[in-house]
């Protein structure tokens, strides 16, 4: 082996976001040598997953999301308790489900939610994990509410976490793993930092290499109202935005709705603030008293098929986008996938198209692989 190699991490990971810190974290675990590089802080104030409710919600994502999606997070849900007990920084984990409710005016909406889910959830998942209450019913699941809403379904087995805090526990675990970790280091695409194995998980920051990403806009409030109560994360059925509402520790709630194509990254606009605030009135009067304490907004980086993708670039390079508006959610699955390529890929497993398509064949998730070509001329990749 050249000396060189031997001066080099096994691993550099570009973008430190939630799946950068997530699949340098576990190579590091592996005990790999790994560097990673971050253009924003270690807080991960400048990534897509600061600006996120961190709902692990498959079966309610399914109204949106088609069945690999859905399964992904089913199996992610199932392995964050694992990841969370490894990481040195306590996190807020919660399993007690998602409640859905609607306004009568809005009742239209509900069978058409029901039917979407039905649709696109698998049936191991939809068993037990649909639950229709009556106002009463309702009212016991969940008693903030109580009177408010004359039916609901409860989602019994999903889940939430503070998407913060598991930020800066995974940057606490990488400093823990040693992984050389460059904060504020923005990195060219025509110069990137020496590694045997490079894994690009840098979101938007990836656009000039992935022609056919974009960005998809979203808002949020983070209010602190005491006194409210909720118990889970709460969904409302609405026609134009369905917001949803997911109390976090110490009566902070963290509450969003809109979606917009493209990638301004301006403030909120009133119009959205307006609507966000007036919905979430709608479901408990409390939250008229309630202190803004931020709004932001972020864009999640999405494809055009709106699924996360593996995209290996034929030589030594390992992409790794388009988790859109469901990073949290399904994270654990595709950085496990991922890790477990980028080894291949170090050791030689994986050289030419006939071993990446006899790896795919065998994959987990095969479906998250592709493999792209790479034009000389823009660095830009194209699956093939």
């Amino acid at each position: 082996m050249n000396v060189l190699a031997h001066t080099q991490p096994d691993f550099a990971v570009i973008g430190g976001g939630l799946c950068g810190r997530l699949v340098a974290w576990r190579l590091a675990g592996a005990g790999h040598r790994v560097a990673l590089y971050e253009r924003g802080d270690a807080a991960g104030s400048q990534a897509a997953a600061w600006v996120a409710a961190a709902m692990l919600a498959p079966l309610a994502e399914a109204a949106s999301a088609e069945v690999l999606i859905t399964r992904l997070g089913a199996t992610s849900l199932d392995t964050w308790p694992q990841v969370l007990a490894e990481l040195p920084e306590p996190v807020f984990f919660q399993r007690n489900g998602t409640l859905v409710v609607w306004h009568h005016a809005d009742r239209t909406e509900a069978p058409l939610f029901e039917r979407r889910v039905r649709s696109n959830a698998p049936a191991d998942l939809l068993e037990g994990g649909f639950v229709a209450l009556s106002g009463a019913q309702l009212g016991t699941a969940e008693p903030a509410l109580a009177g408010r809403f004359t039916q609901g379904w409860l989602l019994p087995h999903e889940g939430q976490l503070d998407n913060r805090q598991v930020l800066s526990a995974l940057a606490a675990g990488l400093a823990e793993r040693r992984v050389e970790t460059h904060w504020n280091t923005p990195v060219d695409d025509h110069a990137m930092p020496r590694a045997r194995v490079t894994i690009d998980c840098r979101g938007l920051g990836a656009k000039a290499v992935l022609p056919t990403l974009r960005g998809i806009r979203g808002e949020v409030a983070r209010v602190h109202a005491p006194g409210i109560r909720l118990t889970r994360p709460v969904r409302l059925l609405h026609p134009r935005y369905p917001l949803y509402i997911a109390p976090k520790q110490d009566d902070l709630y963290v509450i969003g709705a809109t979606e917009v194509e493209g990638e301004d990254m301006s403030p909120v606009s009133v119009r959205s603030a307006l609507e966000l605030l007036s919905a979430a009135f709608s479901v408990h009067p409390g939250f008229g008293e309630a202190r803004i304490l931020e709004l932001n907004s972020q864009c999640r980086p999405t494809l055009p098929d709106h699924r996360p993708a593996l995209v290996w670039d034929g030589a030594q390079t390992l992409r790794v986008n388009g988790l859109y508006r469901h990073g949290y959610m399904i994270v654990p699955e595709v950085a496990d996938e991922a890790v477990r390529f980028a080894a291949a890929l170090l050791d030689g497993r994986i050289g030419d198209a006939d071993a990446f398509a006899h790896w795919r064949r065998d994959a987990r998730w095969s479906e998250l692989f592709q493999l792209a070509r790479l034009d000389p001329q823009n660095c830009s990749q194209e699956p093939a």
